[in-house]
């Protein structure tokens, strides 16, 4: 431990120098203007993880934006640890809601503001400059293999291919990865879940052009009004969702799971003060806890149509989206899930307009095992670097590749992160504390050496 404070301590401002270099890049998968600035953050990552020790580093191009690999394998009786993380961002918007630029990182109360701080160039980095200590302080007790993506934020949708072409190489015993967060620094978590996804664009048509609000209005319905008003009925009075068989497969936790669960530190005066709230919402018959963790929900992204512009116009507009998401739980299945939307959607369109539902991307739910070798030296890692036990909780996000990993390598993983709920993922003024950065560089090493001794 000493050895290991004392190396990230003497390396403590380049350490995070190179973050701050990594954070610059504007590399955002979804919009093909940033596609330059997407290779470019490949090539530095690549050129970082030569850096830091790793051999047979390759940047593998695909249909989208290229998957960064590298490994240092120490010998064929070590266990081998496969790292993946993801080197893509959000896109920053809105610019003007950001205190200082998303891409210039400013340190504001011990805290890295800058976009993908947290999600995930913070994490993914930690285990680059932890593969550096180890092999520095001659510490290495694992093979490691990492797999850093670039399109994570926009689905993965080229990583399947990847994975089937390459399987030997990325044979493992493990999957680690630090993509999610833990209750806090006083009280450190695993997650043992991660929900599914299903994510779709909505278009409502009405009339065949947009027309005068005067002229025509009272006449023809509007699309916006109409896909406000279907989008209003997919949930009821309890705030469940309407659609027809959507909870037929949700896995329920008996009351003894549920009642663990809770037990996990939460202040709700605090969580509510924190989001500038006055009340939560949600499924009832649930707690807070629950709502995010182990049952299924229904979002509205974003909705537009019409003018939006400075000023009036007095249109009523030909068109109307909106973008959904769901968030899915264990023995519900992405793509059944997409097509009760599909349908359901479509079934409750007045005559007066047309619908199209588009899917864009998903991902299976996940849970991981709590007593294999890795969870137990992810657990022994924490307390060893926090002086407690972590708390097991279920996470509210999805990592789609989580399910993928099990299907094509037959590999479990481990989500080992050290962000923050309150991190502003995929907002404005997302961040990341150095502490947190920090202790992940200084949990990870222990974590490989717990994994090798239980192994």
């Amino acid at each position: 431990m000493q050895e290991i404070k004392a190396y990230i301590e003497a390396n403590r401002q380049r350490f995070l120098d190179e973050l701050f270099e990594l954070l610059r890049f504007p590399s955002v998968s979804a919009d093909p203007a940033y596609a330059g600035d997407v290779q470019k953050t490949a090539e530095y990552v690549a050129q970082k993880l030569r850096d830091a020790g790793a051999e047979q580093v390759e940047i593998y191009p695909t249909a989208g934006h290229p998957i960064v690999y590298g490994e240092k394998i120490i010998g064929s009786d070590k266990p081998t640890v496969l790292v993946y993380g993801h080197y893509d961002v959000q896109p920053p918007d809105p610019l003007e809601l950001w205190e200082t630029p998303p891409f210039e990182p400013t340190v504001r109360d011990g805290k890295i503001f800058a976009r993908g701080a947290c999600d995930d160039k913070g994490q993914f980095y930690m285990h680059v400059k932890a593969l550096e200590l180890m092999q520095a302080t001659g510490t290495l007790a694992c093979n490691i293999k990492f797999m850093i993506e670039g399109e994570e934020e926009v689905g993965s949708d080229n990583l399947p291919a990847f994975i089937k072409a390459n399987k030997e190489r990325l044979a493992a015993d493990v999957v680690l990865i630090s993509d999610t967060a833990m209750i806090s620094l006083d009280t450190p978590s695993l997650e043992t879940g991660l929900r599914g996804l299903s994510y779709l664009e909505v278009e409502v048509t009405g009339p065949n052009r947009d027309l005068h609000s005067g002229v025509y209005g009272g006449a023809v319905a509007n699309p916006i009004t109409t896909l406000a008003k279907m989008i209003a009925s997919l949930h009821d009075e309890n705030n469940r969702i309407t659609i027809p068989g959507f909870y037929d497969n949700v896995a329920e936790l008996s009351d003894a799971e549920r009642q663990a669960l809770n037990q996990a530190p939460f202040d709700e005066a605090e969580y509510k003060a924190d989001l500038g709230l006055n009340a939560l919402w949600g499924e009832n018959g649930y707690t807070t806890i629950e709502r995010t963790g182990i049952r299924p929900t229904l979002e509205l992204n974003g909705i537009w149509g019409g003018y939006t512009g400075k000023g009036a116009k007095t249109v009523l507009p030909s068109k109307a989206y909106a973008k959904i998401s769901m968030r899915l739980v264990p023995n519900q299945d992405s793509d059944e899930i997409t097509a009760l939307f599909k349908k359901h959607f479509e079934s409750i369109a007045p005559d007066y307009v047309t619908v199209k539902v588009t899917p864009h991307h998903g991902g299976q739910p996940a849970v991981t095992p709590t007593d294999s070798p890795a969870y137990r030296a992810a657990e022994r890692a924490i307390e060893d670097a926090f002086g407690k036990k972590p708390v097991p909780t279920r996470g509210g996000g999805s990592i789609p590749i989580v399910s993928l990993f099990e299907q094509e390598l037959g590999l479990k993983t481990v989500l080992m992160g050290f962000g923050l709920d309150s991190d502003n993922l995929h907002s404005p003024n997302e961040k990341y504390d150095i502490a947190n950065y920090f202790k992940g560089i200084e949990t990870i090493p222990l974590f490989h050496k717990h994994f090798a001794e239980l192994s």
